[in-house]
């Protein structure tokens, strides 16, 4: 008998993880994580469960660490969300904005509404994350605390939302994968699709160069190409890419074929459909 589906995020409930997990998996009550790396073994050791990550934000760039893990436990990327995120200012039932004196957040949230918290002369008080602020001023009944966090986390809470979309910039975006153990590559249709990969260079002159251009012979698309260090050095580097197609598709795989020969490692992540979030402006 086939398990049933799991899902795991990392953070406390009414995390914009934990959003997204609510869109992309409207019946399943997702399983809250410590931290990402407790969110990766449980789906390397478990293959019913499948895991909501954040990528990469629209503001803040990528989220630090993921790029490490990935390759680590080796999971296949099933799916990509882009979660749009809108701030709140929470505080306990019955405060006022004049009543808050102190604000807590995640740093990337306090970083991204600073606005408000200039203009009414608050204390920032940086927190692990925004759902656990949110909890934290819910359990201490202070009129003084406020959260920066999301409207999920004010009702799971029981918070008064003081304030709402109090982010500086609009179009704040967080990109999301769905992964898991088992890959699962969609059929090659008329449809748009993004392969995953991540490689290593020989260690050669213009090996980077070389590498990547079998994409333009082959009239094949990058999306997204991004370097990191290996860990624990300052000379080595993997690449993380993201490709337009499907890789069943003639010209992907001579593309592919190309960078093989250029590189000491080449892992693909996965294939997945393209979300229609990146043709929402074209």
């Amino acid at each position: 008998m086939k398990e049933k589906m799991k899902v795991a995020f990392q953070g406390e409930k009414g995390a914009y993880s934990h959003l997204a997990c609510l869109e992309i998996f409207p019946q399943i009550d997702a399983v809250a994580c410590s931290t990402f790396e407790e969110v990766f073994q449980l789906a390397r050791d478990n293959s019913q469960y499948k895991i909501v990550i954040p990528i990469e934000n629209s503001l803040a760039g990528r989220v630090a660490d993921i790029h490490y893990l990935i390759p680590k436990y080796k999971l296949q990327i099933h799916a990509e969300h882009f979660q749009s995120v809108k701030h709140n200012l929470l505080g306990v039932k019955g405060s006022k904005m004049q009543d808050i004196k102190n604000v807590r957040s995640h740093s990337q949230a306090i970083g991204q509404c600073r606005k408000i918290i200039l203009e009414n002369n608050l204390k920032e008080i940086i927190s692990a994350d925004t759902a656990g602020s949110a909890k934290f001023v819910a359990e201490k009944k202070d009129k003084t605390e406020a959260a920066i966090a999301s409207e999920l986390a004010a009702k799971i809470y029981d918070l008064e939302i003081l304030k709402s979309n109090i982010e500086d910039e609009p179009g704040n975006v967080t990109r999301f994968f769905v992964m898991g153990k088992e890959s699962s590559h969609p059929e090659f249709k008329n449809k748009k699709y993004i392969t995953s990969c991540i490689f290593k260079l020989k260690s050669v002159p213009a090996a980077l160069y070389k590498a990547l251009g079998g994409f333009a012979t082959n009239g094949v698309n990058l999306c997204k190409l991004e370097s990191f260090s290996v860990k624990n050095t300052f000379d080595q580097v993997n690449f993380y890419i993201d490709i337009e197609g499907h890789i069943e598709d003639q010209s992907l795989q001579k593309a592919l074929e190309e960078l093989g020969f250029h590189t000491q490692k080449l892992d693909v992540l996965g294939v997945y459909e393209a979300h229609q979030f990146r043709f929402k402006n074209k």
